[in-house]
């Protein structure tokens, strides 16, 4: 690309500088351009010549570096009876160079065309990086899914636990995994509770309590508690493994924005070879013209229709457009995606960390028996400041932030999958749910039980605080609705796609979130493990166009499975990496920003084609007929280069 660039940009600035004078006014007459009367007597001097050979020996070099692949692809889709764009490029350069190699040795008089074999190549090249550059990212996003599994395992064996490497475990394996371990395996519990951190599948915050008979998964994170489990699935059977393989299938189905100029150059190119041979048996025959004259205006034809504005028409419009994406911190990966994005029909929010903050905060306090708001919070604060759950830590935050003052406790206990207790000011202090409530023999009745229902239902996470067995309180924990959803949904709704909400959280915190931002029921999908994600991505896609919206590893699957992926810049590298559009600032009011930025250049992009095109049905019959003589490569190299700068100048337009 850097090569073809760095000959190209030359060659095109020597042409033109003679073309339009430029080198007469620097070097002298002798430069200045000749007239078509000039050119059709052969007439040649050492400064043309020597310009000619300098153009030469710049292009020459593109031809071969940059223009090698569209030649060798082009003769094989020509072999295979199809007309695509790389047929067009290696037309367009190769007859453009090999006319103007004829005109410098002699064969033929008229104007050379080296710069424009040149320009062809390296601004095709360069939407073709672009598109190269996307497609390497992708193992990258594969080696992070597989980096979260663990090396090693603790297997006990005879009563003897031992540290193997993963590739050693086999099914039925009794394996053991300690608080703060990555779990080596998916399998089922057989001693033990605790809280997993399973948000790489689910993407909730809170960790999934766990007791013998229930799942685990391979590289989730054991949090609390001690787990033994049985393994029963390994290898490429493992949840882990599955992401990878979803994530890998996706991504490689995704169709590159060269189908439409494949289509376009479909009719195209048939229709310029067409019409050149029309013209040269037109002249030769029914004018009775020498065949020098037929064969000039029949190349000549070939020339005009080279595809240099053609070539500007997508890669401008798609350069500005991510330069301006870029700008309001929206990256597009690729130019296939830029062009997605335009008919977004339906848009897919994941829930935590996307729609909502991704943490839990105190949302309600509700105190019994008289006491305050305060005391409540200072009194479940003091005994869950001892606790690293995510919740007894949201309450501690709340707590800190209020400026209270936490009192001492003493024998401090934690009841994995359950709460805690504690002592405070010789009280006996419990906070968790239902289930320790029960185990210290409190009874949740009356206003408690009907505060209890009414957090529930509002999608909250509801902790019972009891002292000396009586309930004095509930806490209601929740993750937030971010300030920015509400509008941003309704921006989305606007531009005329249809916004669901997928997650894997429950039905009922699923709806309370989605009722907080605007979204309707019936647009609420939930309890989706990954692989569903991808499915319901699958589900919405006859529809029209789908946008997947997420930030975490369990989005990966669906971010590369949708027409366009859009991840949170404050999500996991997986994420990012999987999908093709990253919102730098975890707003997703950049959704429909991102939408109208790309039906914006789309309607450039079309524009530009169209332009591109009128040019080259204006002047092929210009050609065709032989006034391409008469007025002289002046004319031809202004006309090429208005279309050119035309198509440069729309793109530029906000």
């Amino acid at each position: 690309l850097l090569f073809g660039l760095a000959l190209a940009i030359p060659a095109f600035a020597v042409s033109m500088g003679r073309d339009f004078g430029l080198l007469a006014a620097l070097f002298g007459p002798e430069f200045a351009p000749m007239s078509a009367e000039m050119m059709a007597a052969g007439h040649r001097t050492f400064a043309h010549n020597l310009v000619n050979w300098l153009l030469f020996a710049l292009t020459l070099p593109v031809m071969i570096v940059t223009g090698g692949p569209f030649f060798v692809h082009g003769f094989k889709a020509v072999r295979n009876g199809m007309a695509t764009m790389d047929v067009l490029v290696a037309l367009g350069s190769g007859v453009a160079f090999g006319y103007s190699v004829l005109i410098m040795l002699g064969v033929f008089n008229g104007h050379v065309y080296f710069e424009t074999a040149a320009v062809i190549l390296a601004l095709i090249t360069v939407g073709k990086y672009l598109e190269v550059r996307a497609k390497g990212q992708t193992g990258a996003a594969i080696k992070r899914l597989l980096g979260l599994a663990p090396k090693t395992a603790r297997l006990r064996r005879d009563g003897v636990e031992a540290e193997v490497p993963v590739d050693e475990i086999v099914i039925g394996d009794v394996i053991v995994a300690r608080p703060g371990e990555r779990i080596a395996a998916d399998g089922i519990v057989i001693e033990g509770r605790s809280a997993v951190d399973e948000s790489m599948l689910t993407g909730e915050s809170a960790p999934i309590d766990k007791q013998p008979g229930d799942r685990v998964t391979g590289a989730t994170v054991n949090k609390e508690g001690m787990l033994v489990f049985e393994a029963n699935a390994i290898g490429r059977d493992s949840a882990l493994a599955r992401i990878v393989q979803m994530v890998e299938r996706a991504q490689g189905s995704k169709a590159p924005i060269q189908a439409l100029a494949d289509r376009v150059s479909a009719v195209f190119v048939p229709a310029v070879l067409v019409i050149a041979a029309l013209t040269f048996l037109a002249w030769l025959l029914i004018a009775q013209a020498p065949f020098e004259r037929a064969m000039i205006n029949m190349v000549a034809v070939l020339v005009i229709a080279c595809p240099c504005a053609l070539g500007l028409a997508t890669p401008t419009a798609i350069m500005v457009g991510m330069g301006r994406g870029a700008e309001r911190g929206i990256l597009f990966k690729n130019s296939a995606a830029l062009e997605r994005a335009a008919v977004i029909k339906t848009v897919l929010l994941d829930k935590t960390g996307t729609v909502t903050q991704g943490v839990p905060e105190v949302a309600a306090i509700h105190p019994l028996g008289g006491l305050s708001d305060e005391a409540l919070l200072t009194l479940v604060a003091s005994v869950e400041r001892s606790s690293e759950h995510p919740l007894a830590q949201a309450i501690v935050r709340t707590a800190e932030s209020r400026g209270l003052t936490l009192r001492p406790v003493d024998r401090f206990a934690a009841v994995p999958g359950r709460g805690v207790t504690a002592q405070v000011d010789g009280q006996l202090v419990a906070v968790g749910n239902l289930a320790l409530m029960r185990m210290q023999g409190v009874a949740v009745e009356g206003e408690a039980a009907r505060v209890l229902e009414t957090l529930q239902t509002g999608g909250m996470t509801a902790m019972v605080a009891a002292r000396d067995g009586v309930v004095c309180g509930l806490i209601g924990l929740a993750d937030q609705a971010k300030a920015s959803s509400a509008n941003a949904i309704a921006a989305m709704t606007a531009a005329g796609a249809r916004v669901v909400l997928l997650t894997g959280d429950n039905e009922r915190a699923a709806r309370a979130v989605a009722q907080q931002v605007g979204i309707a029921p019936a647009n609420v999908v939930a309890d989706v493990l990954p692989e569903q994600k991808a499915q319901a991505v699958e589900r919405f896609q006859p529809d029209g166009a789908v946008a997947m919206v997420g930030d975490g590893i369990n989005d990966a699957p669906a971010l590369a499975r949708a027409d366009v992926g859009m991840a949170l810049g404050t999500g996991t590298d997986v994420a990012i990496e999987a999908a093709d559009v990253t919102l730098l600032s975890g707003d997703i009011g950049k959704v429909a920003d991102a939408i109208a930025l790309s039906r914006h250049t789309v309607r450039r992009i079309r524009q530009n084609l169209f332009w591109a095109f009128v040019y080259n049905i204006v002047l092929i019959p210009v050609a065709a007929i032989g006034l391409f003589e008469q007025f002289g490569p002046i004319f031809a190299a202004g006309a090429m280069a208005f279309s050119s700068i035309s198509v440069v100048l729309n793109s530029l337009r906000r």
